[in-house]
């Protein structure tokens, strides 16, 4: 209570403040109760691969993570809602339907097939791609500066590294003359580019550089089977989520075709038991990536937004 004897003053500004003080107090209390009251963040995943231990420990760990430093909270705020082909590429279209159906404000697309999907089904919903190889040659962007779209993201380059792989192969394996590159049509449907590029390597190398394909685990023993009729010494194993998620059996193709192996990622090397690999690091991108989520959730167009390539590898 005030002084009776408090200046006029003095009293008008006493209750100036209080007034100031109670407003402050109702406000930060109308901003808590729209925060728990707002409609949570839904961040929609879409991978063709599986969520196991490396999934866990290069995807979905420095995601999650990723998010949470930029204040988005799985289960507070947000809800990221998950979908995982685990290598059976035909199961992606559903699942993207699916996701669809959940009405999320971004979708994060992982890997070159849902980025293509996710292009395809034009502007209805902003997309981050992850994982895809070039963005302009694929379609997904008029530029990387300027993807122009409803598509932004982060490459991991793609058949740059191809020839790093190759020259690592000659460097391993110096008296090998033929080696395979085995690759899957549905994750590179026009392989032109790549023929052409590894042809152009042939002569540099020193190499015969022949070209194998496989769609699924059942078209595997006939692209070794198809090796070892063509006296193929080694093979490069591209990246790719069927691939992944199939990579024991495909590292005992290798060990019992005798063909020495250079991978995409550490982690075929943990379980297929390869010779190399050499990848963009992908919990580096991973981690990135809820950067240019946020910038989407907070309006910016995607097609505004420059895609990036990853820096680490």
């Amino acid at each position: 209570m005030d002084h009776p004897s408090m200046p006029h003053a003095a009293l008008l500004a006493n209750v100036q403040r209080r007034k100031l003080l109670l407003a402050c107090a109702l406000g930060l209390a109308g901003v808590a109760y729209a925060q728990t009251g707002a409609r949570k963040v839904r961040i929609a995943f879409l991978n063709g691969g599986t969520p196991d231990a490396g999934g866990q420990r290069n995807m979905i760990d420095p995601f999650v993570q990723g998010l949470r430093a930029l204040g988005y909270v799985d289960g507070q705020n947000t809800t990221i809602d998950w979908r995982w082909a685990e290598g059976r590429t035909e199961r992606l279209p559903a699942l993207l339907a699916e996701l669809l159906r959940l009405e999320p404000d971004v979708l994060v697309a992982v890997g070159p097939r849902p980025a293509e999907l996710a292009r395809n089904l034009g502007p209805v919903v902003p997309v981050v791609a992850l994982a895809v190889n070039n963005p302009v040659l694929d379609g997904l962007a008029a530029s990387l500066a300027r993807p122009g779209g409803h598509i932004t993201g982060i490459s991991s380059w793609g058949i740059e590294l191809v020839a790093k792989r190759l020259q690592l192969f000659k460097d391993l394996v110096p008296g090998a003359r033929r080696v395979a590159v085995l690759s899957n049509p549905v994750t590179v449907p026009d392989n032109q580019p790549l023929v052409k590029f590894l042809a152009g390597h042939e002569q540099a190398l020193g190499m015969e550089i022949r070209l194998y394909e496989a769609r699924a685990a059942a078209e595997f023993d006939a692209a070794f089977d198809a090796m070892a009729r063509d006296r193929m010494q080694g093979v490069l194993v591209l990246a790719d989520a069927t691939f992944y998620a199939e990579r024991v059996r495909l590292g005992e193709l290798c060990r019992k075709g005798r063909l020495a192996s250079i991978w995409g990622h550490k982690d075929y090397l943990l379980d297929a038991g390869g010779l190399a690999s050499y990848q963009s690091d992908f919990s580096e991108i991973f981690r990135r990536a809820p950067a240019l989520v946020d910038k989407v959730l907070k309006g910016t167009k995607p097609g505004d937004i420059p895609f990036e390539r990853a820096s680490k590898l």
